[in-house]
């Protein structure tokens, strides 16, 4: 089946299953591997995407659903330097890196939403993003300084 999907401003017309996750039309069809493959259940948030402004698990996330612009790490910022990516350097989050691209974006989803968060503020978003290397407070640290510098 054709469906059509915008990705980081972009249009592409996949002929896939309408229930073949997000993910794996990101991944295999599209060729964006930024977005990580972690659990498959939407418990760890390593395959996070923005769906318009929300940000999605995408390995649960039926291509057939989406109806809004989905933005992937890639389109975050071509080069780069959102606010949050350029926290996320300044600060040395990552250890492995296998999450940070969910990280990164579940971050940026928050920062959308709500332009100075509290530390709680920040720690609820960030629950359902788990970093297996630890990285907790840097990663709060990095969401602190990037509300600073939207």
């Amino acid at each position: 089946m054709s469906i059509e999907v915008t990705i980081n401003k972009k249009s592409y017309t996949v002929d896939v299953p309408p229930e073949t996750p997000l993910l794996w039309v990101l991944r295999d069809v599209i060729g964006l591997t930024g977005t990580k493959y972690g659990c498959g259940i939407a418990q760890c948030g390593a395959c996070t995407v923005h769906v318009g402004s929300d940000a999605v698990r995408s390995c649960i996330t039926a291509v057939s659903d989406v109806a809004k612009p989905i933005t992937t790490i890639e389109g975050l910022d071509v080069d780069g330097n959102h606010p949050v990516q350029r926290a996320w350097r300044e600060e040395r989050v990552p250890q492995c890196g296998y999450c940070q691209a969910g990280q990164i974006m579940q971050a940026a989803a928050l920062l959308d939403e709500i332009k100075n968060p509290s530390d709680q503020q920040i720690c609820d978003a960030m629950v359902g993003n788990i970093c297996r290397c630890g990285c907790y407070q840097r990663i709060q640290s990095a969401v602190r300084r990037a509300s600073r510098g939207i």
